[in-house]
């Protein structure tokens, strides 16, 4: 079976409730869980203090109404490793918004390190009554290390979305990391978790869409500049984003999460073909998203139809990366929430 194949049959049974597509056979599984308990060994234990929490406000000096944002996912959500709230993704995409889109933004982190798919459901529980206005989510990294089955994780992911999504909260999902470039991953894991990681990194693709979210591509950790300088962009431990590596993954974040707002300016209203944008069938775009990171997929329409004969219809886009914010510390995240909203 082709990788477009593999990642519709993974959606699928993820979305429907059947059994899902395994990228390996079973007497592999065994070594290769095996392989996976020694790449946390060799990451270390998960520290005990936990990073500097982000909510809060930012855009100091900027009109509202306020726009809300919740942050949901694992420790590269909540920004593990680094020491001050600045150095957070969460401080990051938030500091970007508003000076990008000009307004107040009031960021809630509800990101737990070490969170699977199927710890999502107890953060959209929390974050649906603070009404974001978008919710963000970074998750699949340690379904991948603890040997998740793909199609759970897709499963969990899907049902997440479409709780927020009817809660009319619109969603932006980077999808799963390529943990193949990963140093403290050995082979024979390091092909398997580059295959692991990709399809369902294509699997969550398809059922974030089919849900009504969109997607943006993270794949190998934000592409070449993470193996080109992996002492700069990679954490002590070799597996977790520095600051720097942090402050890349929101520069892939905050374009998409401004197009998801409807904050952005007219020249990007429309696709370019010459930046490889245009309209494709659902399963075909989710591959090519896994093999360019920063590639982001929101559902369209061709001809007033949502469906074509190789499925949903979705948009392409390699949205311009936004000069990058110089991050704000957070004002109180106590400040009375219903000020301009």
């Amino acid at each position: 079976m082709g990788k477009a194949g593999a990642a519709r049959k993974l959606a699928s049974a993820a979305v429907y409730g059947g059994g899902g597509l395994s990228v390996v056979g079973g007497a592999l599984y065994g070594v290769l869980t095996a392989e996976a308990k020694l790449a946390r060994k060799t990451i270390g234990k998960i520290r005990e203090d936990p990073p500097p929490d982000s909510s809060g406000w930012y855009g100091r000096g900027r009109p509202g109404p306020a726009i809300r944002v919740a942050l949901l996912g694992d420790s590269s959500a909540a920004g593990y490793g680094v020491e001050r709230v600045e150095e957070t993704p969460g401080a990051m995409l938030a500091s970007g918004i508003a000076e990008h889109a000009g307004r107040r933004v009031h960021l809630r982190d509800f990101a737990v390190v070490g969170a699977r798919s199927s710890d999502l459901g107890d953060q959209v529980d929390r974050a649906i009554p603070v009404t974001p206005d978008v919710a963000v989510i970074l998750i699949g990294a340690n379904d991948v290390t603890h040997t998740v089955m793909p199609s759970a994780s897709v499963r969990h992911l899907a049902e997440g979305v479409r709780r927020l999504r009817e809660a009319g909260i619109e969603v932006v999902v980077g999808t799963c990391p390529d943990l193949g470039t990963l140093k403290p991953i050995a082979p024979p894991l390091k092909q398997v978790a580059r295959a692991w990681s990709r399809r369902l990194a294509a699997g969550q693709t398809i059922a974030v869409v089919e849900e009504g979210g969109r997607t943006v591509s993270v794949g190998s950790i934000l592409g070449p500049e993470f193996a080109a300088a992996p002492a700069l962009l990679f954490g002590p431990d070799q597996f977790h984003p520095s600051a720097q590596g942090y402050r890349s993954l929101a520069s892939v974040l905050v374009p998409s999460t401004l197009a998801a707002l409807g904050v952005i300016p007219d020249e990007e209203a429309h696709v370019e073909t010459l930046r490889g944008e245009g309209v494709l069938p659902i399963t075909k775009a989710a591959i090519e998203a896994v093999r360019t990171p920063g590639t982001e997929l929101d559902g369209t329409e061709v001809g007033g139809a949502r469906l074509g004969v190789r499925g949903r219809w979705v948009e392409i886009r390699h949205r311009r990366r936004r000069p990058q914010t110089v991050a704000e510390t957070p004002e109180d995240a106590d400040e009375p929430e219903t000020a301009d909203h």
